[in-house]
């Protein structure tokens, strides 16, 4: 078996997503997991394909064919990162005014301790009552072993007080 990560974007309208699982389907493909969403008036995600070594030429060329529909970008899947149960699992969500930087300035310190982002949402809404925008996330991450989860933690705290933003960060 082989895995195949496909990126995919498209102008957002009905019937995109049928269109690429009917092109996975049919040429002996299993959609295992993904995820999509409308972002800027297009439609957008990554899906993971578990296919037959035989049938995955076959599957490549049906989903990027779809034109006029959705631009896909076929990758050969690897392997997982994070092996063992040995790494420590967080659940990271941030509250403050939007400015720019907020992710990159997380991410690096996240970085910087050897964690690695497993899913991360973000948006923005406007600021009931105060006026003014937004900007909301929620991270879940693994922290490697041997990694202190205190000083993680106080580092985000740290970073989080200068970037005047609420956080909360809970183990699941």
């Amino acid at each position: 078996m082989r895995n195949l990560v496909l990126s995919v974007i498209g102008d957002d309208r009905p019937g995109l997503v049928s269109a690429l699982a009917d092109a996975i389907a049919t040429n002996g493909g299993s959609w295992d997991r993904s995820q999509l969403a409308r972002l800027a008036g297009k439609f957008a995600g990554i899906v993971v394909v578990t296919v037959a070594a035989s049938d995955a030429d076959q599957v490549i060329s049906s989903v990027t064919k779809l034109d006029g529909l959705l631009d896909v970008v076929v990758h050969d899947g690897g392997g997982d990162v994070i092996s063992g149960n040995d790494w420590t699992a967080l659940r990271i969500g941030l509250l403050g005014n939007d400015r720019a930087g907020i992710v990159q300035e997380i991410s690096t310190a996240l970085s910087a301790s050897g964690a690695t982002i497993e899913n991360m949402v973000t948006g923005t809404r406007e600021a009931p009552m105060a006026g003014g925008i937004l900007f909301e996330a929620d991270f879940d991450v693994r922290i490697p072993p041997g990694t202190e989860l205190s000083t993680v933690r106080s580092d985000l705290e740290r970073l989080a007080s200068e970037l005047l933003v609420d956080l909360e960060i809970d183990a699941p």
